[in-house]
């Protein structure tokens, strides 16, 4: 009589790709919650997120990275820094791509991709608006730019073959036992959420440089029963952003509290009450001691 043991699979599977190609979106089709915050404006995401997919034979740890930027400051080359961390800690490797897009925007980068040890699977996003021929002929190009990795279709925003995906990174993963308790979604915690949803819509709301200076620090979080208390700060880097960000009689603050307070209850599935205020902080972005504060460095 043999005994059948059930293989369990765990593995990092990291997200790459230039600015705006769908690497979020498609972690948060992964992972089934909108842990990382979308909007059409480059750079949104300045963190490496984790997401974590649990079932009994395996844990998914995926991971969203910046979009990949030639750094012009402290702040962007510890994005960058994401970036490269991504690549050391990697089982699986996404490298995601759009219609039209020809290259990464950092040749080493690329080299580290189509040199890599470890599995690549590459994604073609944004394929809706395309002919057949025109997919055809871009599924050809990557499959010869990138010979080392398997080449998939997909509609992130959609969720069109995402499953497939799912699957063969499933199959791509090495055995081992999990990373992170089984009933863990990700690595962050609360506050991170709310800082990520007061600045997603900043950048939703505000044009130019304004987005690019907010950085978000939420001072208290208290969980009651019924409510969830929460006071966040919105950092800018001089004078005329705050009143920028404040509005004609506090009018676009409101806005943005009001926004994200109705996605916090529905992300926590409990009322919020969220008390937003802000401070000059000059310079953070190129200040080692600010970015360290905010998690950018160690």
């Amino acid at each position: 009589m043999y005994l059948c043991l059930m293989v369990h699979k765990a593995g990092f599977v990291n997200i790459i790709g230039n600015p705006n190609v769908g690497k979020s979106t498609l972690m948060n089709a992964f992972v089934g919650e909108k842990l990382s915050i979308i909007t059409s404006k480059a750079q949104t995401t300045r963190h490496r997120i984790l997401g974590i997919v649990n079932n009994d034979n395996y844990q998914v740890v995926f991971s969203d990275t910046p979009g990949i930027i030639k750094p012009a400051y402290e702040l962007q080359e510890s994005m960058m820094d994401f970036v490269k961390a991504a690549f050391e800690d990697a089982d699986v490797l996404i490298y995601m791509v759009e219609m039209g897009e020809k290259e990464l925007k950092n040749e080493a980068f690329f080299n580290k991709i189509i040199h890599s040890k470890i599995p690549v699977i590459l994604l073609l996003n944004k394929i809706d608006k395309s002919s057949q021929e025109e997919v055809e002929d871009k599924i050809n190009y990557w499959k010869n730019k990138v010979p080392n990795s398997f080449v998939y279709i997909i509609s992130a925003l959609e969720k069109f073959n995402v499953e497939n995906v799912f699957q063969k990174i499933i199959e791509l993963l090495p055995e081992g036992p999990a990373f992170y308790p089984k009933d863990q979604l990700t690595d962050k915690p609360e506050r991170f959420f709310v800082n990520e949803k007061i600045r997603e819509k900043i950048l939703q709301h505000y044009k130019k440089e304004i987005p690019y200076s907010v950085e978000i620090e939420t001072e208290s979080f208290t969980e009651e029963e019924d409510i969830i208390k929460i006071r966040s700060v919105i950092m800018v880097e001089r004078d005329t952003q705050k009143g920028i960000i404040i509005g004609h009689k506090g009018s676009a603050i409101k806005r943005v509290g009001t926004e994200a307070r109705k996605d916090l209850q529905r992300f926590f599935d409990k009322k919020v009450f969220l008390d937003l205020y802000v401070k000059v902080n000059k310079n953070w972005r190129s200040n080692d001691k600010q970015l360290k504060r905010f998690g950018y460095k160690d």
